[in-house]
């Protein structure tokens, strides 16, 4: 007489505990010490960009979000993520290692910290081909790639970028000045290089347009903004990059309004023109380029629909 085997015959003694997500839990382990092991050697990197970008969150605070934005990505995936094969790609050991070598470069040889921050993302993109393979990385490329926008530019870049910024900021709020002023003569408004004269009754009220005003640190907010509406609101590349290209000159508008505001306000009280005034309506003015960004992703997807057709086809 056959006796029956008491445990489950469908299931094999060979296969591995799942976890979360339907990984394996030696598959946590591994990716816990990878993960453990890249934020050891990059520790010192990390509590420099998280108290520069803490203390600067006005122009900076995005960059909490960067990694909480790329782990989001790879979440929605995540079905993709488990049906492809993980295989171990040597090439990739030549990007993780130059990466650590260049990390090391720019402390020791020339330091800059957005470099150094560079430098760490090529490393986490050389181990992510080398422990995944090129199937795998496929998906992991635009969440690493992200993490660009969470590094704090270099004070030089800064210095060459926001002069002329601040000179395009400060002619363009002259010429919305001058529009808003000419009923009446309200007021009389003169430009100088990056200096604005605000005239009324017969009082100046100056307003220099300093390297905070620039719109060089809008310009990379927008550009995390562009790049995140895109990859959640876009269904074509060629859509995701005229949203990049957009980000730019609507920073650099919306910086014009935001100079021509502080203008304005100085007519009532110089004081609100200083301080945290113009963060604030900087950051007051992300909300209506939101909804410029989704209006572009609309008509973007009103001119090519998903199945290739022409809006005006006949259906």
């Amino acid at each position: 007489m056959t006796s029956v085997s008491s445990e489950n015959p469908s299931r094999s003694i060979d296969t591995p505990a799942v976890g979360a997500l339907g990984l394996p839990w030696d598959a946590w382990v591994r990716i816990g010490l990878v993960l453990a092991a890249f934020c050891w050697l990059f520790q010192d990197w990390i509590r420099a960009q998280s108290l520069h970008s803490w203390g600067m969150k006005q122009d900076w605070g995005h960059s909490f979000l960067m990694p909480a934005l790329g782990a989001y990505l790879i979440w929605q995936r995540r079905i993709e993520v488990l049906a492809t094969p993980v295989s171990t790609f040597w090439p990739g050991l030549l990007p993780m290692v130059l990466g650590v070598v260049c990390y090391f470069f720019f402390i020791v040889g020339v330091p800059n910290h957005m470099l150094q921050g560079y430098s760490m993302i090529l490393t986490l993109a050389g181990a992510a081909l080398l422990l995944t393979g090129p199937a795998m990385f496929r998906i992991l490329f635009i969440p690493i790639a992200m993490l660009v926008f969470a590094v704090m530019v270099s004070q030089q870049v800064m210095e060459k970028a926001t002069f002329p910024l601040q000179l395009l900021a400060s002619k363009g709020a002259w010429y919305v000045l001058k529009l808003v002023g000419m009923p009446g003569d309200w007021f009389l408004v003169e430009v100088s290089g990056n200096t604005l004269e605000v005239i009324h009754k017969g009082k100046v009220h100056p307003l220099n347009v300093a390297e905070a005003c620039s719109g060089m640190r809008m310009v990379i907010a927008f550009l995390a903004l562009a790049a995140t509406v895109g990859l959640f609101s876009c269904r074509h590349w060629w859509q995701r990059i005229a949203l990049l290209m957009l980000a730019v000159p609507v920073a650099v508008l919306m910086n014009v309004f935001r100079v021509a505001i502080l203008g304005l306000v100085t007519l009532y009280d110089p004081t609100l023109a200083t301080g945290d005034a113009h963060m604030m309506i900087g950051t007051i003015l992300l909300i209506p380029s939101l909804f410029l960004f989704m209006g572009v992703v609309w008509v973007l997807n009103k001119v090519l629909r998903e199945d290739g057709a022409h809006p005006g086809a006949a259906s």
